[in-house]
């Protein structure tokens, strides 16, 4: 497990000391003391993560770095197939539950335009969503609980999954599922960065918590033609016009008010030249909806609604619709574990009711097999207004403390049953 990512030596940063917030427990076992020590080194390999993006997919170097520090700690990391996720246990001292905790590995086609010493070094790759420190805090609980396991204080398994390509479809998810990422898991655990909450506040949410996310291109076609006689031809950009503004809230009137559907049609393009009706168009957007069920016939809505606005202009249709994630709806005895977890890490204050996002999430899918429930950790920074999927984006590195006590505790808790 080679990788050309080498973590520096010598440049941890000083903002590293783990705090307790009042009416929290300490960690069990000394575990304090552990992270207290190897929380500087964390923050470095968050900050290095972060000036080294990969994108979806290609995690080949991420995945090599992470399988390395994890071996160093005495586990037994294997790659995906595709050398670009791992999968690692920590085998307790007895056979008991088998509990996962889910990192996603990969950054965004963006630009890093921050004024940082750890800005992307990566042309046109950025982790804008937290997927740096999501990967940072998994590592950090398997360094505490190999820690455990050595000791013989860890009763049950965890099982550490780095995934791939959660940004992109197909989904990451489905690799590891299919790598048998879920054998023998009774129970899943996420946590994502939610920029709106501050550091210390947890949002948990039992239910939906994120919407389904679908992918949509529609292609029209036509003989083309010259502006002067639209009659004698296909009008493309007409039809593209009806289209993009006609069909979202066609769909809309076709499934229930409170489904929460929304269809945005991001891209639209026909022709090159003012006095020249094109022969081809295209439109490509996404389709996110609250429930599964509307999620479930969603497709079969869109292509009607799709032919029928465009059967009147002569256009020929082809529409690719490309099934993305159903909604992550997290169990309720999930929540349970989170937010006893959540008090123990930041006090009953810590914890806050977080709404349904529009976003999506591929660890949806490991929810169609066992239950779980995804966490959203504040990483808000005072006076600063950055969401995800911005260029700007960055945290507050106290947030990855706060991330790894919360996800040991978990883990804990969840084999304690």
């Amino acid at each position: 497990m080679t990788s050309a990512l080498q973590l520096p030596t010598g440049s941890q940063p000083a903002s590293s000391e783990s705090e307790t917030p009042p009416g929290a427990e300490p960690l069990p076992f000394g575990l304090d003391r552990t992270l207290d020590v190897r929380l500087p080194d964390l923050i470095a390999t968050r900050r290095f993560l972060h000036a080294h993006p990969e994108l979806s997919g290609r995690e080949f170097d991420t995945a090599a770095l992470i399988a390395r520090e994890l071996a160093l700690a005495g586990l037994e990391p294997r790659l995906l197939p595709k050398g670009n996720g791992v999968i690692c246990d920590i085998d307790g001292r007895a056979s008991g539950p088998v509990v996962a905790l889910r990192a996603d590995l990969d950054a965004l086609p963006l630009t890093d335009v921050k004024d940082v010493p750890y800005r992307s070094t990566v042309e046109g790759a950025c982790h804008a969503c937290g997927h740096d420190v999501h990967t940072t805090v998994v590592l950090g609980v398997g360094l505490l609980l190999a820690q455990l396991a050595r000791r013989g204080e860890l009763d049950g398994r965890v099982r550490l999954i780095f995934q791939p390509a959660e940004e992109i479809l197909p989904c990451g998810s489905l690799e590891v599922i299919e790598a048998g990422g879920l054998t023998d898991v009774t129970q899943i655990f996420a946590l994502h960065c939610d920029p709106n909450l501050p550091v210390g506040q947890v949002g948990l949410r039992v239910g939906p918590i994120t919407a389904a996310a679908d992918n949509i291109t529609v292609r029209l076609a036509g003989p083309g033609g010259h502006t002067a006689r639209p009659h004698l031809t296909v009008d493309l950009v007409d039809a593209l016009g009806r289209l993009v503004t006609e069909v979202p809230a066609l769909v809309n009137r076709r499934v229930p008010a409170n489904s929460g559907l929304l269809l945005v049609f991001g891209q639209a393009s026909a022709g090159t030249q003012y006095n020249v009706i094109p022969n081809e168009a295209m439109a490509a957007g996404t389709l996110r909806v609250l429930d599964r069920d509307t999620w479930d016939q969603a497709p079969k809505i869109v292509a009607q609604v799709v032919r029928d606005v465009i059967a009147p202009t002569g256009a020929t249709v082809d529409i690719e619709y490309l099934r993305g994630r159903p909604p992550v709806v997290n169990d309720a005895g999930a929540i349970r574990v989170l937010t006893a977890a959540t008090a123990a890490t930041a006090g009953p204050a810590g914890i806050a009711e977080t709404p349904q996002s529009m976003g999506g999430e591929d660890f949806s899918w490991y929810l169609e097999h066992v239950p779980g429930a995804l966490a959203r950790l504040g990483v808000g920074r005072a006076a600063a207004n950055v969401d995800l999927h911005r260029a700007t984006f960055d945290v507050d590195e106290r947030a990855i403390g706060v991330g790894v006590r919360l996800l040991v505790q978990t883990a804990l808790k969840a084999l304690a049953g």
